[in-house]
């Protein structure tokens, strides 16, 4: 078997990853947890354990993969997470790796024969009986291997001849292997007690640097988070308080993306009041996805002419579309930035409503940097939804307009512009008006009949195409009188206007 034996330094003060273009700087302590390193290092062998302080990678059933295990070394030490610096060593056992990292640690030399020549202090099973073994003249593994097994036993426990076996190979290693957990959820402790939501956000940084490790372990995207402190007081001015406070982000596509993540919490922080201090933090997972991973153009970054980029996905500047709405969203409320949204409906004005921007989902990889992904039936539109309830051609021989057929949405003679709500005409003579002058009907008209099933809300129109003394072109629409309001008065209403 063939070990590897990692510890883990900080980076120096000033060698901190600096921050994308856009991005906030990232905190140079804010290192991934324990836990999270180990998720990280399932990417070169399902084989990992945590032994002492030194996390172990068995890598004799994987080493020729990567190459060996001098590219494999290479790899790893090429991807260390953000603010980390890596030690490795090599060893035919765990506990023979661990001692020769603690030595390398410690800067002294490796011993020429191995085990035999490792010194005792590298062994973790007899530091309580450092002392005992000096004054017998055990000074390494194999002075303390070659006592007496029964008296060895006897005199120091089991645990220390068990190790001395495993050392030389005679039992086997048995660490309990690292496995990913189904969802994401860890707690920090802060080191001293936050007394604004705000202050939060460098521990948050450390929590979100194990969900990015957890994510692409699990080949995952997140689409919602919740942090969540505990509150370290239980009243306050005489009332009662919660346990804790939370807070939820979410983003409309699948994302490993931590800056964004962290842009969005350090929006919500801003906005959120501490009721009380906190010395505990959690984050957990709350919605996640199969992570596609991003689309990569097929085009070349430069074209001929000097177009350089302005073909590839790749050169693309700025942040996608529905990052800014979700930052956007989380500094000024869901309520403030809205997106149209389209609804199965035959009346115009009800074929699109206003939601909340962050809370609607991407319709493709290309939202945001293209103009794929759009929402359909949104105000400018100038195809209707399909299915309108139209009956076709009808003719209106008293008017003096002729039969004529509204053409099919591929003709593009849908106005440009749809209010929002119709807004209701003045007549004069029966006829429609606006800007004080009659309107003359050109196209139509078209009939409309729907909505019969909602209670007082029935849809009976004949849609023209007017035109103004100017010369500019409205869509208006007539209400027909219904078997409910017979003697009700005709009444004329601008529904759109072309560009």
């Amino acid at each position: 078997m063939h070990w590897l034996a990692l510890q883990w330094l900080p980076e120096p003060a000033g060698t901190a990853e600096a921050a994308p273009a856009g991005g906030s700087p990232q905190p140079a302590d804010a290192s991934p947890t324990p836990e999270s390193l180990g998720w990280w290092a399932l990417q070169f062998t399902p084989h990992v354990a945590w032994l002492d302080e030194a996390l172990m990678l068995e890598v004799s059933a994987c080493e020729r993969l990567w190459g060996g295990r001098r590219a494999l070394m290479r790899q790893i030490g090429a991807s260390v997470p953000p603010g980390l610096r890596v030690r490795q060593v090599t060893g035919a056992t765990s506990l023979e790796a661990l001692a020769r990292l603690r030595l390398y640690m410690a800067g002294q030399p490796q011993p020429a024969r191995l085990p035999d020549d490792l010194p005792l202090e590298t062994l973790s099973a007899a530091a309580p009986h450092l002392q005992v073994l000096a004054r017998l003249g055990c000074r390494t593994w194999g002075d303390v291997a070659a006592l007496p097994r029964g008296p060895l036993v006897r005199r120091f426990g089991v645990p220390m001849r068990e190790a001395l076996d495993l050392a030389w190979g005679l039992r086997p290693d048995g660490l309990p292997w690292l496995q990913v957990p189904d969802s994401f959820e860890q707690r920090l402790e802060l080191p001293m007690l936050a007394q604004a939501a705000p202050e939060l956000l460098w521990a948050a940084q450390r929590l979100l640097g194990a969900l990015r490790l957890w994510l692409q372990a699990r080949q995952r995207g997140v689409l919602a988070i919740e942090l969540w402190w505990t509150l370290d007081l239980k009243r306050l001015n005489g009332a009662e308080l919660p346990r804790s406070q939370q807070i939820q982000v979410r983003t409309a596509e699948p994302t490993q993306d931590m800056a964004h993540l962290r842009r969005l919490l350090a929006e919500r922080l801003a906005l959120t009041q501490l009721i009380a201090p906190t010395g505990w933090l959690r984050l957990r997972s709350l919605e996640t996805a199969d992570w596609q991973g991003r689309t990569r153009s097929l085009l070349p970054p430069s074209l001929p002419g000097g177009h350089a980029g302005a073909w590839a996905e790749d050169g693309r500047e700025g942040e996608p579309l529905h990052q800014l709405l979700e930052k956007l969203s989380a500094r000024l409320g869901a309520r403030q930035v809205l997106a149209a949204q389209p609804v199965q409906d035959h009346r115009p004005e009800g074929r699109q409503q206003w939601r909340p921007a962050a809370g609607l989902k991407a319709a493709s990889p290309d939202k945001g940097r293209s103009g794929a992904g759009r929402p359909k039936g949104r105000s400018g539109d100038r195809n209707p939804a399909p299915g309108t309830a139209a009956a076709g051609p009808v003719g209106d021989p008293a008017a003096g307009v002729p039969v004529s057929v509204l053409p099919d949405t591929g003709t593009g003679l849908f106005p440009a512009w749809l209010l929002r709500e119709p807004r209701l005409l003045p007549t004069q003579d029966g006829e429609p008006c606006h800007g004080g002058a009659p309107l003359r009907r050109l196209v139509g008209p078209q009939r409309l009949e729907t909505a019969w099933w909602e209670s007082g809300r029935p849809a009976a129109r004949d849609y023209y195409i007017a035109q103004d003394a100017a010369g500019a072109l409205f869509w208006i629409y007539r209400e027909r009188a219904t078997i409910a309001s017979t003697e009700a008065p005709v009444r004329w209403f601008l529904q759109g206007i072309y560009a």
